[in-house]
């Protein structure tokens, strides 16, 4: 097991990673989360409260995940002295509501949760944003813990903080930034991921590479078909426990520079999060799952970049080749919805008055905030997937 700091919030927050982490989970949560009867590291401000003692929790997870691991879960809870009630939620991006979000803080009451107790989030990125979501408006802000069972989420959504939900009009455009406790990513879990499921994470190590690791996107192109099937089944767990680790820490430095996203420095997390969000929305999240659209979206930001930020053809080319590679989506199926895409962007939250904030890559390993991306230039980079 590695720890790594996660920059940002108040207090010591941390992620772990490792096998074999799901069975000691009443453990970590206990020595972590209360140590010598506090929890200093869930202190909103260092004025807000004094020491805490937390028995009672709600683990949040999904009709996928909670038959899997929900048992482990609250079997190593309750044998580490905590009270837990395990609430499930339908599975998949329709849950991201806040209907859904206020019938979890019902359970939550119904069980006698209060402001001395904490939740966790059992599940992929979905279950992180309305776990997070619930965690920060419940009391007006509880503790939250993240435990990933997706390669997405261990990589990306469980770390910044970012938390929300989506309503008709676009996604996550209610939230809040309420940063998790602690994230507990066991690399065991992602064994029982399909390989669809899999492989969408490496869109958001990839986006990664681009905007700050140079040095790692050329080790991402050295992956091949088997070995990537062979980092799945975690017979190499060092070096997924390495990769892992990585991108929690290229999150967590540009987080830590902007941890409320004011000052454009956390934006540029959002390379292809722009057109691929839009993708998403078109057709109500039927057809890609998140990690898909914004490897699409990533190739629409790759056009954009070549066309105003000067980015060489042969990284733009580059860029494609290695989502490809992971066998994700570098072009719209026919009949997508693509006038759609363009109703969903007008909405996005990333437009700051109506004008665009877009994420262009001069260069693999540096990205940037442009305001001269006008919507023909996304227009013309849809066009081309």
């Amino acid at each position: 097991m590695t720890t790594a700091t996660i920059q940002g919030g108040a207090g010591r927050n941390q992620a772990l990673v490792g096998p074999n982490l799901l069975d000691q989970v009443g453990a970590i949560i206990s020595e972590h989360f209360q140590g010598a009867g506090k929890l200093d590291c869930l202190k909103q401000s260092s004025s807000e409260r004094g020491p805490i003692r937390a028995t009672r929790c709600a683990i949040v997870s999904d009709t996928n995940v909670a038959p899997i691991f929900g048992e482990r879960v609250t079997l190593s809870l309750t044998n580490a002295g905590f009270q837990p009630v395990l609430i499930t939620v339908p599975a998949g991006e329709q849950s991201k509501t806040l209907e859904q979000a206020g019938k979890i803080c019902d359970e939550m009451i119904a069980a006698r949760l209060d402001r001395q107790s904490f939740v966790i989030g059992l599940g992929g990125g979905v279950i992180g944003d309305i776990s997070g979501f619930v965690a920060a408006i419940f009391q007006r802000g509880i503790p939250h813990a993240q435990i990933p069972t997706t390669l997405l989420a261990m990589v990306d959504s469980s770390i910044g903080g970012k938390t929300g939900v989506n309503t008709r009009a676009g996604k996550n455009l209610l939230g809040a930034v309420h940063q998790p406790s602690l994230v507990i990513d066991d690399i065991d879990v992602l064994k029982t991921l399909p390989p669809r499921e899999f492989k969408q994470g490496f869109a958001e190590i990839v986006k990664h590479a681009i905007i700050a690791d140079a040095e790692m996107f050329q080790q991402l192109t050295q992956f091949a078909p088997p070995q990537l099937d062979r980092l799945k089944r975690s017979s190499l767990p060092d070096e997924l426990v390495s990769l892992i680790r990585r991108n929690i820490e290229i999150k967590s430095r540009v987080v830590a520079k902007d941890e409320l996203d004011r000052t454009g420095e956390r934006a540029i997390l959002n390379l292809g999060h722009t057109v691929g969000h839009a993708i998403e929305r078109a057709d109500d999240y039927k057809t890609f799952r998140h990690g898909e659209a914004v490897s699409l979206g990533i190739v629409a930001a790759a056009a954009v970049s070549a066309s105003k930020a000067g980015l060489a053809i042969s990284e733009r080319d580059g860029i494609i080749d290695l989502l490809s590679k992971f066998d994700l989506p570098t072009r719209l199926p026919q009949g997508f919805p693509r006038e759609k895409i363009f109703d969903a962007l007008q909405l996005d939250k990333k437009f700051d008055r109506g004008e665009i904030r877009f994420v262009v890559t001069p260069g693999i390993g540096s990205a940037s905030l442009s305001r001269d991306v006008t919507m023909k230039d996304i227009r013309d980079a849809v066009a081309k997937l």
